[in-house]
């Protein structure tokens, strides 16, 4: 069970996320720019915050020099220049100076700073970012293999229990594919109607602040509408051009290449993650069509709703987001006409994905084994569903639990 303990400077009880400090552990103390990536609000920021106690703990004389960008305290530093001297002012000589960056891409130029910070030994480096291609490009060109990105997710089903204090039963599940994964959403009163609200506004805020003032966009009516759109096609196969064909026919007008620029902002914000087409006999990715998915389930309902229609949606959304979560490179396999909602590629070891709500009929059963048992290969093959009376294998094919999948982590030869 995850131990809650509190940060005494901030009176914020904090959970560990075990899973990234172990990531991050053996890059401490290293002269690597430790960045944690991810969409905004999935705890970033007190990850942060454990690390500072962890450093603490293992040196007492450590020096935190800590700016958050979304406190107006640090409004003041904007350039890398401000930086600079911030760090430079409120630097002690004698000791190791910690520094922690909190949503580092709302300073102009930053790389260069944390460039030059890199050159001195007594400064460890640490910061947050909710901007990917902001901070891919920057950091790769000018740290030039000086960083550590680690990206960070929304709270996992198991995480979400331990958060909660819940057990692991069909209805709690039920709950994590209605709210989602974000940590704060738990701390709000139970009515929906204030998560709703919580959630429109986190939806806003990256619309507005990480993709229409980062990017200049225009139309911003049309970036709503491709918002809507994802939500309500999760999982189904699209190009920029058929989003653009379908948008047309509801009288809002895009050329498919401004809609695949439109779309790369939304996942460079982490809103929503590409699942590219993988042709599985050619041992070749396609140059067209792509599934989308919500890195948050919890934002995908808020835009178009809870709906109980939409479970295999959000069956394969959760899916997805867990083999992400597990490490996993993540595409979408097609073998002739045959679909195969996942391949997950770890360490060079591939694992076959099918995803449905119920096995209940011989069509469906038929259908989500057979794909798999088409594949020419002996690389481990799965169906998920929420079916909990079916069989643990069929002609081989193992069946696995919705909650007992998102329950552990992905392990391809257990």
């Amino acid at each position: 069970m995850i131990k809650s303990f509190i940060d005494t400077d901030r009176g914020v009880s904090i959970i560990p996320r075990e899973l990234y400090q172990d990531k991050i552990k053996p890059y401490m103390g290293q002269r690597l720019v430790k960045v944690l990536t991810g969409q905004r609000r999935t705890g970033k920021s007190f990850l942060l915050y454990q690390l500072m106690n962890e450093l603490i703990k293992q040196d007492p004389s450590a020096h935190v020099i800590y700016i958050n960008k979304e406190d107006m305290a640090f409004d003041a530093i904007r350039t890398a220049q401000d930086l600079d001297a911030y760090i430079k002012k409120e630097t002690r000589s004698g000791t190791r100076n910690y520094v922690f960056i909190d949503e580092i891409q709302d300073i102009r130029d930053f790389e260069k700073a944390v460039r030059s910070l890199l050159l001195d030994p007594m400064y460890d480096v640490y910061c947050t970012g909710s901007n990917a291609s902001l901070l891919s490009s920057d950091l790769a060109s000018l740290l030039s293999g000086r960083f550590i990105e680690i990206r960070v997710y929304g709270l996992s089903y198991t995480e979400f229990l331990q958060f909660n204090q819940l057990e692991n039963t069909q209805d709690n599940l039920m709950e994590y594919l209605k709210v989602g994964g974000l940590p704060h959403i738990h701390c709000l009163p139970d009515r929906e109607e204030v998560r709703t609200e919580y959630l429109m506004n986190l939806l806003h805020t990256i619309l507005y602040k990480d993709i229409v003032g980062r990017f200049g966009i225009r139309n911003v009516r049309f970036l709503d509408q491709l918002v809507h759109f994802l939500a309500g096609h999760c999982g189904s196969i699209f190009s920029a051009k058929s989003i653009s064909d379908f948008l047309k026919s509801q009288h809002i007008r895009m050329a498919p290449n401004q809609v695949q620029v439109y779309v790369d902002h939304l996942c460079s914000a982490y809103l929503v993650s590409r699942s590219e087409r993988y042709d599985v006999a050619g041992k070749r990715v396609f140059e067209f069509g792509e599934k989308y998915y919500f890195e948050d389930l919890g934002l995908r309902n808020s835009v178009v709703g809870y709906k109980p229609g939409d479970l295999n949606q959000l069956i394969e959304n959760a899916v997805f987001n867990h083999l992400k979560i597990c490490g996993y490179e993540v595409k979408t396999g097609q073998l002739g006409r045959s679909e195969i909602d996942f391949i997950g590629d770890k360490d060079h070891e591939i694992l076959y994905i099918q995803t449905t709500a119920q096995l209940d009929s011989p069509e469906t059963i038929a259908r989500e084994f057979g794909n798999l048992l088409n594949i020419p290969d002996n690389h481990p093959k799965w169906v998920v569903s929420m079916d909990p009376q079916f069989s643990n294998t069929y002609e081989g094919i193992r069946h696995v639990n919705l909650k007992e999948f998102l329950s552990n982590p992905v392990r391809m030869r257990d």
